[in-house]
């Protein structure tokens, strides 16, 4: 999947400044005018390939960039196996959702074929989960009770290709944050067993998949 790159120019710089420089000069001066003497003026094809040259010679260094990702996925890339979460925090339901909404993720939103068994898969996610967290943002300025709540998920995640052993995406540090509207305590509501956690993976798992999508 390559991104399509796109050529965007510095305003008032390179090619673009040449040119518009040029016809100014024509439209203040032109040919036969007082203040420009004929007999001094270059022929127009040698104007032009002046005007042309100087702006090859800026472009580099007058900031011309091109855009988008360079594609880092070899072609080869045809299935992908999520392995089991490690974890490092007591919120085991999450740990164990998050390969499972990735898979779905995966699976809805892109070409590759979702393998369970790494070894028969051409690159293999592997994650873990290193910290969770939820804190009352808004209360009821009646009843003091919190509204809403900030979900901090803290993951590492890395996509290695499994015959060479290449990391295709790595992220050490990957964070997902989130405001919930809560019903009850932020402790409380996103319990190991409630629906909310649940919300909570496959929202999480849509963000990975989005960052992984995005560095290609």
């Amino acid at each position: 999947m390559r991104a399509a790159s796109t050529l965007v120019s510095t305003p008032g710089c390179g090619a673009a400044a040449l040119w518009d420089s040029q016809f100014r000069l024509r439209a203040r001066f032109p040919a036969g005018s007082a203040g420009r003497s004929p007999a001094l003026s270059p022929p127009p094809s040698l104007v032009s390939l002046a005007f042309a040259l100087a702006a090859l010679l800026l472009a580099p260094a007058c900031g011309y960039h091109v855009g988008g990702h360079a594609v880092l996925i070899p072609d080869t890339i045809h299935t992908i196996s999520v392995s089991a979460f490690g974890n490092s925090t007591v919120r085991n339901t999450l740990a164990r959702l998050l390969p499972a909404d990735i898979t779905r993720e995966f699976h809805t939103r892109t070409r590759y074929t979702i393998v369970s068994d790494p070894a028969q898969a051409d690159a293999v996610l592997t994650g873990a989960l290193t910290n969770f967290n939820s804190m009352g943002t808004t209360t009821d300025p009646v009843t003091g009770r919190a509204t809403s709540a900030q979900v901090v998920v803290t993951l590492q995640i890395t996509l290695t290709e499994r015959k060479t052993g290449k990391v295709l995406y790595t992220q050490p540090h990957y964070e997902f944050r989130e405001r919930y509207e809560v019903a009850t305590d932020p402790k409380v509501y996103f319990d190991e067993s409630g629906t909310a956690i649940e919300r909570v993976a496959r929202d999480v798992a849509h963000s990975v998949v989005s960052a992984i999508l995005e560095a290609f």
